[in-house]
Parts: C-alpha cells; sequence; structure tokens
C-alpha cells in the first residue's frame, strides 16, 4: 500500500489536538470541540479496523512498515504492525472514543483541554505498538507520561497532585535505565532498528544487564510487586477516563514490551530470569487478591484487581509455550475491556452518589436494574467465568504454566478463587441488600449515553468469551514465530556452551 496507514493512526489524534487546542473558548465552542475530538476517535477507531480487515494473519513478517530517516545516521522512524501489535492498536482507539464519549458526566471544567490530552494520549500509545526502532518506541512510551500527568493532576481528586507526581516519578525512573540500555545496544551493534537487531541478535554477554534494565521499566508499567503501589492511588484519584486508560492501555505497553523486546531481543537473559518472574507475578497474584478484599473503596478494589490480573499475563508470557503467550496477549484484550467497564461503572454511581465508599450502597438493584445486569457482566468477566473473555485468556495461561510448572500454576489457579471472592463480595454489597441509606433513592438508571458506553464494552467481553477465533487467528502465526526463534536461540546459546 502507498497509504501511510500506520502514520495516519498515529497522526490522526494529534491534528485533531491542535485543532481543538486553538479554538476560542466560549460555551458553543467546547461543544463544538467535543464533537471534533469524538469525530476523530471513531475515525482512528474505524481506521484500525480497516488495518484489522486488510491484515494478512497467515504470515509472520510485519506489514505495512514505514522507514522513513529522521535523525541521519543514527535514528529512523519506523514503524510496523505484527499480528500481536494489531489487537492493542484496535483496543487503543476503540477505548479512546468510548473515554471521549463520556466525557459529557465526568468532567466539568477546562473540557477543551482534557480532549487535548485525551488525543494526544491517544498518540503516544498507538505510538507505543506500532514502532520498530528502540529509541522512537522509547519516545512514545515515555511521551505518554506527560498528558497522563496532567490529566490526574488537573482533572483528578482532592489528593490529584501527590498521586500524579508519585506516577510520574515511578515511571519516568523506572524508564532511566531502559534509555541507557537503548544506548548500550546501539554502541554494540550500530543501530536501533528492532528487526535488524532481531536477525543480529544481543550479545549473550550482556543480556542479562539489558534485560533487567529493560525489565525495570516494564515492572513498574505493568504494573509487578513490589512497584505496584503508584497504581491504586493515580487510579483512586484520576477521572474516570484516566483510570479507564490507565488500567485499560497503559498497564498492557509493558506487558507488550516483554512480549517485544525482553523475548525477542534477550532470549537467553529471559531464560535465565523466568524463575524471577514466577516468583513476582506469584506474589502479585496472591499478595494483591487479598489486598482487594480489605478495600472499602471501589476503585481501589479495581485497581488491586488489575495488578493481580497482569500478574497472570506476566506469568502466561515466560512459560514461552504457544498457550501461555496467546493467553497473556488475550488476557491483555480482556482485561482491557472489562477493566475500562468496571472503572467507568464505578464513574456512573460516583456521579450520582459522589462516593466510592462501598458501605454507602446496597439494595441499588431495587432502583437500578439495567445498571445490576450491566455490572454482572463485568463481574463475571473479570472473575474469568466460562462464557466470557477473561476465561478464555486465564484458562489458556494456566495451560501453558501448567506444561512448564505444576507447582507454579496450582499456586496461580489459587488467584483464580480470590478473584471470585473479591469480585462477588462487591457486587454482593454494592448491588444487594437491604436499601438502608435512603439518598440512594434518588439514584436513576442508566441514561442512554451510559448504556450504549456499557454495551459497547459489554458485547464484545461476550463475544470473544463464546468465540475468541479472530482474535486467536490473528495473533497465532506471530506467536509461533517468536517461540520458534526464542528456543533457535536458546539452543544456539546452549550449543556453545557445551
Amino acid at each position: 500500500m502507498n497509504i501511510p496507514i500506520l502514520s495516519s493512526l498515529i497522526l490522526l489524534p494529534t491534528i485533531g489536538a491542535f485543532f481543538i487546542f486553538f479554538v476560542k473558548s466560549n460555551n458553543k465552542r467546547y461543544q463544538s470541540s467535543k464533537y471534533v475530538a469524538l469525530f476523530i476517535s471513531l475515525a482512528n477507531f474505524l481506521l484500525s479496523l480497516y488495518l484489522w480487515f486488510i491484515f494478512d494473519n497467515t504470515v509472520s513478517e510485519f506489514q505495512f512498515v514505514e522507514n522513513r530517516e529522521w535523525i541521519p545516521g543514527f535514528v529512523n522512524y519506523k514503524v510496523g504492525v505484527d499480528g500481536i501489535s494489531i489487537l492493542f492498536i484496535i483496543l487503543t482507539t476503540f477505548i479512546t472514543s468510548l473515554c471521549i464519549i463520556s466525557v459529557n458526566s465526568t468532567i466539568k471544567n477546562r473540557l477543551k483541554d482534557f480532549l487535548v490530552a485525551i488525543l494526544l494520549m491517544e498518540t503516544l500509545m498507538i505510538g507505543v505498538f506500532c514502532s520498530l526502532d528502540l529509541l522512537v518506541f522509547y519516545l512514545f512510551f515515555e511521551g505518554g507520561l506527560i498528558p497522563m500527568f496532567l490529566i490526574i493532576g488537573i482533572w483528578g481528586g482532592e489528593r490529584r497532585v501527590y498521586s500524579a507526581f508519585k506516577f510520574f516519578l515511578y515511571t519516568l525512573l523506572g524508564s532511566v535505565l531502559m534509555l541507557v540500555a537503548i544506548i548500550s545496544i546501539y554502541w554494540m551493534t550500530g543501530t536501533t532498528d528492532v528487526e535488524k537487531l532481531y536477525e543480529i541478535g544481543i550479545d549473550t554477554k550482556y543480556q542479562n544487564l539489558l534485560w533487567l534494565a529493560f525489565f525495570t521499566s516494564f515492572a513498574v508499567k505493568t504494573p509487578m510487586w513490589p512497584v505496584h503501589t503508584w497504581l491504586p492511588d493515580a487510579h483512586v484519584e484520576a477521572p474516570t477516563a484516566g483510570s479507564v486508560l490507565l488500567a485499560a492501555i497503559i498497564l498492557k505497553m509493558a506487558g507488550y514490551g516483554f512480549i517485544r523486546f525482553s523475548l525477542g531481543l534477550f532470549p537467553v537473559a529471559s531464560e535465565y530470569f523466568i524463575p524471577l518472574i514466577y516468583l513476582l507475578s506469584l506474589v502479585a497474584i496472591i499478595y494483591t487478591s487479598l489486598v482487594a478484599l480489605m478495600q472499602e473503596d471501589m476503585k481501589k478494589l479495581i485497581a488491586y484487581s488489575s495488578v493481580a490480573h497482569m500478574g497472570f499475563v506476566t506469568l502466561g508470557i515466560f512459560t514461552m509455550t504457544q498457550q501461555g503467550i496467546e493467553g497473556s496477549i488475550f488476557q491483555m484484550i480482556s482485561h482491557g475491556l472489562v477493566s475500562a467497564a468496571l472503572f467507568l461503572s464505578v464513574g456512573v454511581i460516583y456521579e450520582r452518589m459522589h462516593t466510592r465508599l462501598i458501605s454507602r450502597y446496597g439494595g441499588i438493584v431495587s432502583i437500578m436494574p439495567k445498571y445490576a445486569v450491566v455490572l454482572m457482566i463485568f463481574t463475571l468477566g473479570a472473575i474469568g467465568l466460562p462464557g466470557t473473555s477473561g476465561f478464555i485468556g486465564e484458562f489458556l495461561i494456566l495451560i501453558g504454566t501448567f506444561k512448564k510448572n505444576f507447582l507454579v500454576a496450582t499456586i496461580a489457579s489459587l488467584g483464580v478463587i480470590l478473584a471470585a471472592a473479591y469480585m462477588l463480595w462487591l457486587y454482593k454489597r454494592v448491588i444487594f441488600g437491604k436499601l438502608i441509606n435512603n439518598d440512594l433513592k434518588k439514584m436513576v438508571d442508566l441514561k442512554k449515553s451510559e448504556i450504549f458506553i456499557l454495551w459497547s464494552l459489554a458485547i464484545p467481553t461476550l463475544l470473544f468469551g463464546f468465540y475468541p477465533e479472530p482474535l486467536i487467528n490473528t495473533i497465532e502465526v506471530s506467536v509461533t514465530n517468536l517461540i520458534d526463534t526464542y528456543n533457535l536461540n536458546i539452543e544456539i546459546y546452549l550449543a556453545k556452551n557445551n
């Protein structure tokens, strides 16, 4: 194709953001800004679906590659997609569109500036999943800190400044070592081109140190235990749309990084550090699930559940089995849908009652039956009930883990039970029981826009639970190629050292 479709996906939200930014501020213009942002985001979503439609899932090579000189003799602007990255692009454009639709009821001031931040965030997130150059990836990966810092710091809750700085410092400091590693890779190989690095390989003498440098950045952003403490604070203080982007997309950028770079560039080091990943993943699954059981704030409970679910993701990635990696990718897509829906669901009742304390609710099924139905779907999706997308991801991850380590898989399985405990406990206390709080009687059921947003997430949650084939077919060949290349590199390394 002659059309630079990936660059179009990356730049279209930025063009929309600049257009909105330079529109004069008055009430009528604010409404125009909202419609412009919505038009741009929906156009980008449709363009990403078109990209998926013309994508050839029978080949493992990167497709729609664009390679242009950026810094002469040093860095090229290079982007491309394979079966792994294309699904994350679609998830990003889809979730961003829903976030913009949701701003009507959630953002009360400086709406124009908020829309600019959301659109810039979309550009940077899509850029992460398209990048085929390490330095370009790093710029997109770290660039997302700025709009998210502003989203939390300006439109967040009472402790928004503290949470924004905590988020910024954790993720920035975690990524400094990755930048040092990228510079080291260029010094050793003379390139930061990902495809070329796959071909020539990284000297095994340096892989462990480089792997740890990348791991530091990805572990913070995943987030893995014990560097997860920024996430609950960020979620609690962020506006609803900010929480949705954090849970649905930003956490997935790190999971994608593990697959694309940790496994792809440092296979020998990845094999060496598998026990460490297993240990940290199990702690995340069990410990944060127990912490979730103790929470009284709905957002904090869902935030800790995200840490536990991402623990399953990292566990599946490093099983280095077809089922494990496919399950991890599927789980990330599913969690992107379900976690976004859960935070939006919390936002719905928060806008009515202005509290997220679980104890303030109870018995609302009698006054909000439509809300009770959709929340039940997402609750079941979060615990991985068969028939929901969450089941497919967790089942494949556990199958892959059982193949590699029976004890690790057995312990991880306890996380499924704990997830059922804290999610059903949340649902029971909010939806069922006696309607004691008289203020709840003033609440009204879902509005039309809320019904549209929540069912837009419920339908794919159920669809991919019953019919996962479109997603599996998209990623299968790319995952197979990744595993074959990984195993070949390990065999070559072992042959040289025996």
